[in-house]
């Protein structure tokens, strides 16, 4: 064998430890027992340290030496072997015992966190935090002397390759110049308009359930290779051929678990349609987290809010929920589901707030991980940041810094991604729509047939095989910037 070949066939057994690691992590948040909990720790671990070992080989500098002199390699083998250094460089960064140490830490603080956020007592879950948060700062000191970046830097470039806090402070600068004002004047109209009406409830939760997965199928979703299930925090799990998303449901709001299930079937959707014959290769997953939110962006926001998305969906609800009446009028449906609210949750903030929520935590995080936050002094400045950025401030923890999983299950840099990915939505959607004109017309009628089929050939099947920002100068024609989301809030919340 080649040393290339050799490679390959390394990073496909540590694909297929990490397939196993995708499943055993949506178990735990969705099936398993709480009693499980400690050998749930064990086994992942185990699997963690396993696949940790194949990338810190000491016969690896010299297998991608050799690979590098292969002048047969084809492009995509070329990217493959970028793509498998850049984890070697990630993975010899850190001992193996420090690995380890963060794994188990990190579940044990998720699960008590699972205890603590309902009873609003962070003070229960601040020495865990504070042991992850140590582990993560140790964790990001090797990876910046490995790497070469800065501290944040070398936890972004995980989730975002290549990324850098000085873009996202630049493009976040762009955001919060223009925010404000949009929010206010998009909030001022509403006030100037009859508010729209409620449909009344109760909503069955499996009629909710039916519901969504119709919705899922006219999205595309594969049921063969995917399904739906709940969990306290709906989030996409599994691998590309075994696709696991979660909602959570509410009988007297059916909108948060719909807008749930579009949004991780968005993330299902990208899974599923990376190449099959790079399964297992690091050029062959999903190009970094701002890519894959704006995938389930573009579909919860750009497409699913869309008035042709709603004028298809108002018959189907008001027939799945038995109702009547002008609440059930694809107008009145389309105002409810576009409307724009200073709210305290980030998974239920409106898309021209929900970067303020972003920008918040992000600040936040990273004065943490550079030591300029203590995590004892997190409330009080949550609740400022909130009054600034949101302007409105929680009345407990609850709603405050113990809302979000990320950070006590020891995801740390991964908060920008979200409103990066709501940029790169817009940007697609806006060249998608511009380059097909059936895109538009599909949604009227529940057939995203031409959208998905935009997405597959433009971002979805090329995987890792070149940076984001190639992707989506091919796809739009230049890289990311603010224009096309700040051009979608005006159009949808100011002109519409």
């Amino acid at each position: 064998m080649t040393p290339y070949q050799q490679l390959e066939s390394r990073f496909a057994r540590r694909g297929t430890l990490q397939e196993a690691l995708a499943v055993l992590g949506w178990d735990h948040s969705a099936m398993m027992p709480t009693g499980g909990a400690k050998a749930r720790g064990e086994q992942i671990s185990t699997l963690e340290v396993m696949a940790h070992e194949i990338l810190t080989a000491a016969e690896l500098p010299d297998l991608f030496d050799g690979a590098q002199g292969q002048n047969e390699l084809d492009p995509w083998q070329r990217a493959n072997l970028k793509e498998m250094r850049r984890d070697w460089l990630h993975a010899t960064a850190v001992p193996g015992t420090l690995v380890e140490a963060l794994s188990k830490a990190s579940l044990e603080c998720e699960m008590l966190w699972r205890e603590a956020r309902p009873a609003n007592d962070f003070a229960r879950v601040l020495p865990k935090l504070e042991t992850v948060l140590k582990l993560t700062r140790e964790v990001a000191a090797a990876k910046a002397a490995k790497l070469g970046k800065p501290l944040y830097d070398s936890l972004l470039d995980a989730y975002e390759p290549d990324g850098s806090a000085a873009e996202i402070d630049r493009q976040f600068a762009a955001l919060s110049a223009f925010l404000p004002g949009a929010i206010g004047a998009a909030i001022d109209r509403q006030k100037a308009r009859p508010a729209p009406l409620q449909p009344e409830g109760p909503f069955p939760i499996e009629r909710q359930k039916q519901v969504g997965l119709k919705f899922m199928a006219a999205l595309g979703f594969d049921f063969d290779h995917g399904r739906l299930d709940v969990s306290a925090h709906p989030f996409c799990g599994g691998t590309p051929d075994d696709v696991r998303i979660t909602t959570r449901y509410r009988e007297d709001d059916f909108a948060r678990a719909m807008m749930g299930v579009l949004h991780e079937t968005g993330h299902a959707l990208y899974e599923r349609g990376l190449p099959a014959d790079w399964r297992r290769q690091p050029v062959g997953r999903a190009r970094g987290m701002s890519l894959h939110e704006s995938q389930s962006l573009l579909m919860e926001m750009q497409a699913c809010r869309s008035r042709e998305f709603i004028e298809f969906a108002a018959p189907l609800l008001r027939d799945t929920f038995g109702g009547s009446g002008p609440a059930w009028d694809a107008d009145n449906l389309y105002r409810l589901n576009t409307r724009v609210s200073r709210s305290l949750i980030r998974v239920d903030a409106d898309e021209a707030t929900y970067p303020a929520h972003v920008i918040l935590r992000y600040r936040l995080e990273r004065a943490m991980i550079e030591d300029r936050l203590q995590l004892a002094d997190l409330p009080g400045a949550w609740n400022d940041g909130m009054r600034e950025l949101v302007g409105i401030v929680p009345s407990d923890d609850r709603d405050g810094c113990l809302q979000d999983i990320h950070w006590y299950a020891g995801l740390w840099g991964y908060f920008p991604t979200y409103t990066l990915g709501a940029m790169t939505a817009a940007q697609l959607f806006q060249a998608a729509t511009a380059q097909d004109s059936s895109i538009r017309a599909g949604l009227s009628k529940g057939d995203f047939t031409p959208l998905l089929r935009w997405l597959r050939e433009n971002i979805h099947t090329r995987a890792s095989s070149v940076s984001a920002s190639e992707l989506l100068t091919d796809a739009t024609g230049k890289p990311l910037d603010t224009d096309a989301f700040q051009r979608h809030l005006q159009n949808r919340y100011l002109a519409d």
